[in-house]
């Protein structure tokens, strides 16, 4: 059943797009053949709102997963600032107006359950809209044409009330649903189970919370208090799984694309020099690559050759100097036809755990020493991520390298695995702007070559933000221009 919703879905987000954040979306993106919102259930619009949360993240991640180099295009080309204007479509075109809607149908019918997970989806979208734009239309954001000229709600608003979404889904999840309305196959994610929904508000409400420490708004011991109801197991990810009849768009977009000598992606040598043993030589003599590495990505050079990933902004170089020979794999992980998309994992659960945990401990990003909270759950995120991908990791887990001991434990240890965990997750571009690309919690990370002398404006700067689609500055013009800001401007957040 859940493949039938799934194979739906795109008629589906076509016929429930019906609201847009400004005037001319509404005029643009309105098929002709809507259907009215009041003629469609909860059920209907649950699915479609799903399906295009994961492919806004997924949108948001082929540019910035650029920035935090875990991939260029055409194997080393680095991306430059970009609009995001996919995901902005996806969010303001197909998950508000529905959301909104289905919270309304479930305050009309009581079904508080179905709201609550409402809730959770807005809140997930409306975080990362502000992560990625900073200050945004939310507030006025579905008035549709009674308002074509949304103002635009801050970031510190637009998280505040992403908070107070996930606090009401809190409350409504651990209360009674009286209404004999049911979650079934609609939901791509768990199947009416609002156990692991409310597990799933906790992670995020985390994963939010701990965005606002450095601006004094949460506490890494607040962080700690949410992710102990969070996630318990890789069961609960947060994922979209692809049937066998539709494609996962990274095997689409990069394998099958490479094979018929089409624009494609390769992995950098950030992410292959933390699992290759240069950013963080092995110690044990037993293990000489993270076993995640040929599970994710294939080696093409000749037998026995080291793995080589692609400097961004380069020509086709590592970091040696010699040919890249890593790509991404037919039939990885991340990269087979029915791979998932994912929001959110019990590992990243567990990072987040390990980072609030190292941080109410007094760690800074260069201190040494943590307690045995940030450490075992330091541990726990290396293992579930072993475990989702398939791995043997013991002996990866055992080496020294890994295994540094509560003593030795430093920031970079556990964003270097929260980094690798979480591959091709839009959440990675968070961490790089937290702590303002430092290499110091990113081991060897350096700007990307095109940034080194080119005629960019931009040279020699990360990219912190996204700039503003022209389609709504073209409809929305004085209120984008008021909230305007460079791409090299740190967010709300971060500054």
């Amino acid at each position: 059943m859940m493949r039938k919703v799934l194979k739906n879905i795109f008629i589906g987000t076509l016929l429930v797009g019906i609201m847009a954040c400004s005037d001319d979306y509404f005029d643009v993106n309105t098929p002709s053949a809507s259907v009215d919102v009041e003629d469609l259930g909860m059920s209907d619009l649950l699915g479609p709102v799903i399906h295009s949360t994961l492919y806004a993240q997924y949108y948001a991640e082929t540019v910035v997963g650029n920035y935090t180099q875990y991939f260029g295009g055409y194997g080393y080309a680095a991306a430059g600032y970009s609009e995001l204007s996919a995901t902005w479509s996806e969010i303001y075109l197909y998950i508000l107006p529905n959301t909104e809607a289905i919270k309304n149908k479930a305050e009309e019918t009581g079904a508080i359950h179905y709201g609550a997970i409402a809730e959770i989806l807005e809140a997930a979208n409306i975080g990362l809209a502000a992560d990625m734009w900073d200050n945004i239309p939310f507030t006025e954001a579905t008035d549709g044409t009674e308002n074509p000229y949304p103002n635009f709600d801050t970031q510190e608003e637009v998280y505040a009330s992403a908070i107070n979404l996930l606090d009401s889904a809190i409350s409504a999840l651990l209360s009674e649903d009286n209404s004999n309305i049911s979650v079934g196959d609609e939901d791509l994610i768990y199947g009416g189970d609002m156990d692991q929904w409310l597990r799933a508000a906790y992670t995020i409400k985390a994963r939010l919370q701990l965005h606002l420490i450095y601006k004094g708004v949460y506490s890494a011991s607040d962080v700690l208090t949410t992710i102990e109801n969070g996630f318990t197991t890789v069961d609960d990810d947060f994922l979209l799984d692809f049937p066998s009849d539709e494609l996962n768009p990274w095997y689409a977009n990069n394998v099958l694309t490479r094979n018929t000598g089409n624009y494609y992606r390769a992995p950098n040598d950030q992410i292959v020099g933390m699992m290759n043993g240069n950013s963080y030589p092995f110690e044990s003599g037993i293990v000489d690559i993270d076993p995640r590495l040929p599970i994710m990505f294939q080696n093409e050079g000749a037998e026995g050759d080291p793995w080589r990933g692609f400097i961004n902004g380069g020509e086709g170089e590592s970091f040696d100097g010699e040919d890249a020979n890593t790509f991404f794999k037919d039939g990885g992980y991340y990269t087979n036809a029915t791979a998932p998309l994912i929001l959110i994992t019990y590992a990243e659960a567990m990072f987040i755990k390990a980072e609030a945990a190292f941080l109410a401990n007094g760690g800074n990003e260069t201190s040494v020493g943590a307690n045995n909270t940030a450490y075992e759950a330091y541990m726990d995120g290396i293992a579930a991520s072993m475990e989702k991908l398939g791995a043997e990791g013991t002996d990866y887990m055992a080496d020294t390298s890994v295994d540094v001991g509560v003593g030795n434990l430093m920031l970079n240890h556990i964003m270097k695995e929260k980094y690798i965990a979480n591959y091709l997750n839009v959440e990675t571009y968070n961490d790089f702007r937290r702590y303002d690309f430092s290499s110091d919690v990113f081991m060897d990370l350096a700007l990307r070559l095109e940034g080194e002398g080119d005629d960019s404006e931009y040279a020699g700067q990360w990219y912190r933000r996204a700039v503003y689609p022209d389609s709504e500055q073209n409809s929305n013009e004085d209120v984008v221009n008021a909230n305007w800001q460079e791409p090299t401007v740190d967010v709300w957040w971060a500054q």
